[in-house]
């Protein structure tokens, strides 16, 4: 049983907590859309867009119902035909490859940076073919993928690049010019989730595409909203996928508070920095100097066969919750079998697989539960330490 803490139980996300710092601002939300009573297509959904297109940069923003349809809409804007290959991540969520398989594409799976965990360019490089229409770049954990690269690959190639980026809204990268986009906003069409763990997440389902192409945004309206652009006029074969009002109201209000929670995340995070940081076997999250990191995750990465799992089990009796994401590549997943990968082809992500722990990060964390954290791991480490010493002077 976990020990009793000198403060409020420690939680991988503490949402009510972060609600209840705005909780009348929610409320009102509510209570203005119920007595509207335009459920569907609101006036919130078009307020929200703007909104959120002002946040990152004018990028315009087409909300949608959620973010495995939002990048199946944005492979859908890009007409490919069956059987064209799209390039994502070896490690990632299983969504990314899910939307393109749907649509009748195939998956091909690059490896990833052992630093930042997102696409690397040389194995995207090396992965193109003829037969490859799209890449998508994974902005995974917090941090913008190398997009200055990624775009070079592209161009060369002439192939679309998609930005997933459900978890790092709101992160710039800067290229190599001086210029400075966000997450999202390089590709041809970046998407986004509103899923309520998200660092901008509703309370229920959401999802949105940005792109700078007027006309691209208009298409990925009509494809979201059955093919149409005017009632029962079907221009093309399209989803059923709309943001509720209610969502975009409840949006609209945690939009305004995420630049602080935005903040907060990253000052726990640079906290768990200072107390972890010496820690030997113990990689703290990797900073891309080109990006900002807006900390969806703090992703630890610990060395040795099984030792991961061993300091997770020990959190937890410390009273500690912990996740790994993800626990398997997605090449090892049953559904994509049929592409036919093997184990020990994407090395990186095999090994992430084995080694990544995320700890709790939300903006309510306190200084003095991460602090209870990291001593709660140092016992793990300085006993390894020992038994790998004794192991060496044997």
């Amino acid at each position: 049983m976990p020990p009793a803490l000198p403060f409020s139980p420690i939680l991988l996300l503490d949402l009510a907590a972060e609600h209840a710092a705005y909780q009348g601002e929610l409320d009102a939300a509510w209570h203005d859309t119920l007595r509207a009573g335009a459920f569907i297509q609101g006036p919130a959904v078009g307020e929200f867009a703007a909104e959120l297109s002002a946040h990152i940069g004018g990028a315009h923003v087409v909300p949608c119902a959620n973010g495995t349809d939002a990048l199946t809409l944005a492979l859908l804007s890009l007409g490919l035909p069956p059987g064209t290959e799209v390039i994502v991540p070896a490690f990632t969520y299983v969504a990314t490859l899910e939307a393109a398989a749907l649509l009748g594409l195939r998956p091909v799976l690059a490896d990833v940076r052992p630093d930042t965990f997102n696409l690397d360019p040389a194995a995207v490089r090396a992965a193109l073919t003829p037969r490859t229409g799209a890449v998508i770049a994974v902005h995974l954990f917090g941090q913008c993928a190398d997009l200055e690269d990624l775009m070079a690959v592209c161009q060369v190639a002439g192939v679309a690049l998609i930005e997933d980026n459900a978890q790092a809204l709101g992160a710039v990268f800067t290229f190599a010019s001086g210029k400075r986009a966000y997450a999202g906003t390089v590709g041809e069409v970046g998407t986004t989730s509103f899923f309520p763990s998200k660092n901008l997440g509703c309370l229920g389902d959401g999802g949105a595409l940005f792109t700078h192409d007027a006309a691209r945004a208009e298409l990925l309206r009509q494809l979201a909203n059955h093919g149409q652009s005017q009632k029962y006029h079907h221009q093309c074969i399209g989803l059923n996928s709309r943001l509720d009002t209610l969502q975009a109201a409840l949006l609209r209000v945690k939009l305004r508070h995420l630049p602080a929670a935005q903040a907060a995340r990253q000052a726990v995070a640079a906290r768990y920095d200072a107390t972890l940081g010496g820690f030997a076997g113990l990689q703290v999250p990797f900073r891309d100097p080109r990006s900002s990191h807006v900390f969806h995750q703090y992703t630890l990465l610990v060395e040795g066969q099984g030792r991961r799992d061993a300091l997770q089990q020990q959190l937890k009796v410390q009273g500690i919750p912990t996740a790994i994401y993800y626990p398997l590549p997605v090449h090892a997943q049953p559904a994509y079998a049929y592409l036919g990968y093997q184990a020990g082809d994407f090395p990186v992500a095999e090994r992430l697989c084995g080694q990544v722990l995320s700890l709790p990060i939300h903006p309510g964390l306190t200084g003095e539960q991460v602090e209870y954290v990291a001593a709660a791991m140092k016992p793990f480490f300085r006993t390894e330490c020992a038994e790998l010493k004794s192991n060496y002077l044997l």
